[in-house]
């Protein structure tokens, strides 16, 4: 499967702001797991829901990921940062990262802020 990234919105407003670069998914989702978010994607686990487990919204944010990929369309970068308890923190595109890590992707290219650089260090592919 080829993936074809483009530019997140956020990031193409304040380039000067943002870097982009390879993140292992395993440790991310690992990470994430810790977000006051993640439920809605994650089983209490960590695993990535089932389409049987997904909310309406969130399979459907799922199926529209999926459909781009079907299709060979580029995706957005998602924008990763860091959560208040240090861990990782999807902000835009979490769709296109779980729907991704849900297809058993093991690095992602994303955006993180120039200011993350040294948190992201250890989630680099």
């Amino acid at each position: 499967m080829s993936i074809i990234f483009i530019d997140n919105q956020i990031v193409t407003a304040k380039p000067d702001q943002y870097l982009t670069l390879n993140v292992d998914t395993a440790k991310t989702l690992k990470s994430w797991k810790n977000s006051l978010f993640s439920f809605e994607w994650l089983t209490p686990d960590g695993k990535i829901r089932s389409e049987a487990e997904m909310a309406d919204t969130v399979l459907q944010q799922y199926q529209t990921v999926r459909e781009l990929i079907n299709k060979g369309d580029s995706l957005k970068r998602p924008v990763l940062g860091v959560g208040l308890i240090d861990n990782v923190e999807i902000g835009s595109g979490k769709d296109v990262f779980l729907t991704l890590a849900s297809e058993n992707i093991d690095t992602i290219e994303v955006h993180i802020s120039k200011k993350d650089q040294d948190f992201f260090e250890s989630f680099k592919s």
